[in-house]
């Protein structure tokens, strides 16, 4: 008899078990929601590729949607270059005369059917194990010439005219992978080359996905100082592309005004991953932090007045701090019956901090209480976007003066304007449910 003896390794358990759990409430929400995922043929010859459609499978196997769209601009450039022909671009668009187009036609087919091949991958003992994709395509695109742009003819150039979403969304009905390859007919039989990020914008639109996903030569956007931006407006987005395009990178130039057009047509949520990122993708969507730039129409969080149907996630949010002493405890009928107090900020859908406002108008004041964010946010600023609500709150009631009573926190209290006080300083009915045991201080601060 022989005994197998596994290393334990409780650290990283523990870490495996938070983020599964993290992960849930993303996983429920993205089933049956769809993604339009675009990448450029760079995703094959960097080698990236394998890991892409293991985290594809896996997207696939949560119930989620998928539409990708592939280009092929090296494997274009590739072909020309082994007939003698040179690539020429305008404005980072392809000039497709006709012996272009032949290597268009020639690259894209390759390129589609190695992607077919990786989807179709089921060894054991890899991710793919019991992955079964069925991958479909077809004549989905109809496309027009760009015409002379600049004086320059862009002869086999397509601009897409029409999306046919209704056949895409029914094979995504049967569960089915829909491979997108950026070539497009005309009524009149002419094959046009597109360029695959409006390719991605079209069919994105068309077929109202809640995703749109570029992966690109960088982790996101930057600031013109050069930091990763974790979120912005259409709107912000537009201001960079203005005044400061240079600073991003080169795809990431190319494939933001798409991007912007998409998010103003009704795409919920268009991000910027990083191709050469291992796992980008699950990083992005099932963690809170993510790893790219997402873009929304309006900002990603909001703050806002609680409901009832609020009351479970701010009972999530704040049983840690509960149970370590820096709140006291709430049951739910309590928080029930007093939800009407409380702000919350919701970042991307999901509760992240919460406050509460007590008024004793009587005495004009008014108690700051229950304020808390999640770790993984505390340096996002919500805690000062929550006492700022509160305190604003607070003046349109007419109230003078604002208090908290804290065990662990009164230094960040003190830095944004509250002075140490009495316990005798507080509203005489707060005062009567003082608790002598925690020996909360008192914090106040005029408003």
């Amino acid at each position: 008899m022989s005994l197998e003896i596994r290393s334990s390794q409780p650290d990283t358990d523990a870490r495996l078990v938070a983020w599964v759990r993290q992960a849930a409430p993303y996983i429920h929400a993205f089933r049956g929601r769809t993604f339009v995922i675009a990448f450029g043929g760079e995703v094959l010859e960097a080698g990236a590729a394998q890991a892409l459609i293991h985290d594809i499978a896996l997207l696939d196997s949560m119930g989620i949607r998928l539409v990708l769209v592939h280009g092929a601009r090296p494997q274009i450039d590739a072909e020309m270059h082994a007939r003698g022909l040179t690539p020429k671009f305008h404005k980072g668009l392809r000039v497709t005369d006709a012996e272009a187009l032949e290597c268009v036609k020639r690259a894209m087919g390759v390129t589609r059917i190695e992607i077919e091949a990786l989807l179709s991958q089921g060894l054991p003992n890899t991710p793919m194990a019991g992955a079964f994709l069925r991958v479909t395509g077809g004549n989905f695109i109809t496309a027009r010439p760009v015409g002379v742009v600049d004086g320059i003819d862009f002869q086999y150039t397509g601009a897409i005219r029409k999306v046919i979403a209704e056949e895409i969304q029914a094979d995504l009905a049967q569960e089915n992978v829909v491979l997108i390859t950026p070539i497009g007919a005309s009524p009149t039989g002419e094959i046009f080359n597109l360029a695959w990020e409006e390719a991605a914008e079209a069919v994105a639109v068309a077929v109202k996905a809640d995703k749109l996903i570029y992966l690109c030569d960088a982790p996101g956007l930057v600031n013109p100082k050069g930091a990763l931006i974790d979120a912005l407006t259409a709107d912000e987005a537009q201001k960079l592309a203005t005044k400061h395009l240079s600073a991003q990178a080169p795809e990431i130039a190319r494939v933001l005004p798409s991007a912007i057009r998409a998010c103003r047509a009704g795409i919920g949520r268009v991000h910027f991953l990083d191709r050469q990122a291992d796992g980008a993708m699950l990083m992005e969507f099932f963690t809170r932090d993510g790893v790219g730039t997402v873009m929304t129409s309006v900002p990603l969080a909001q703050l806002r007045d609680a409901t009832i149907d609020d009351v479970g996630a701010i009972l999530g949010l704040i049983e840690p701090l509960e149970a370590d002493g820096t709140l006291v405890k709430r049951g739910r009928e309590r928080l029930e019956m007093e939800i009407t107090r409380f702000s919350v900020v919701e970042h991307d859908g999901v509760i992240v901090g919460c406050a509460a406002l007590y008024p004793f108008s009587t005495e004009k004041s008014a108690e700051l209480a229950c304020l808390a964010v999640v770790p993984d946010f505390r340096r996002s600023g919500y805690g000062d976007q929550l006492r700022n609500h509160i305190e604003a709150r607070a003046r349109k009631m007419k109230l003078k003066r604002l208090f908290v009573l804290t065990t662990r926190t009164a230094h960040w209290f003190i830095e944004r304007g509250f002075v140490e006080a009495g316990v005798d300083e507080l509203p005489a009915a707060r005062r009567e449910l003082y608790n002598l045991q925690r020996r909360s201080k008192v914090l106040v601060k005029s408003l």
